[in-house]
């Protein structure tokens, strides 16, 4: 059994070897416009690929969105391509495309500009 004191001093030990987590989420932002992850910024460029299924129709195939991204930290930068849902890792965490606004219609051709993003950022500093 271990004596409570040994217990705390191990607990001091390790905790001291933690690291600082961070989450952040962005708030909609459009290309060209930057959001800060509460660790690093970014920005959209480029939309990749929109094929998403439209909402008023039945696809087997739900499609997907690549969206280009200017991913930055204090002392570096990447683009890097981002598919919706899909976790990708950047620095010491995991930047995510949460969601696109909006959503596809068969009969509304969406513009560039008519496209709104939503970001996460899961990691440490």
């Amino acid at each position: 059994m271990i004596k409570p004191i040994l217990l705390a001093a191990i607990t001091v030990a390790l905790t001291g070897c933690a690291t600082t987590g961070v989450t952040g989420a962005s708030h909609p932002v459009k290309i060209g416009q930057t959001t800060d992850l509460g660790g690093p910024k970014l920005r959209p460029v480029k939309l990749i690929e929109d094929s998403r299924c439209p909402a008023n129709a039945r696809c087997v195939w739900a499609g997907r969105l690549v969206l280009r991204v200017d991913v930055r930290g204090r002392n570096w930068h990447r683009l890097m391509d981002l598919t919706l849902g899909e976790p990708q890792a950047v620095a010491s965490g995991m930047i995510t495309l949460v969601s696109v606004n909006p959503p596809n219609y068969t009969n509304t051709p969406l513009k560039p500009r008519d496209y709104r993003f939503d970001f996460t950022f899961v990691g440490s500093i």
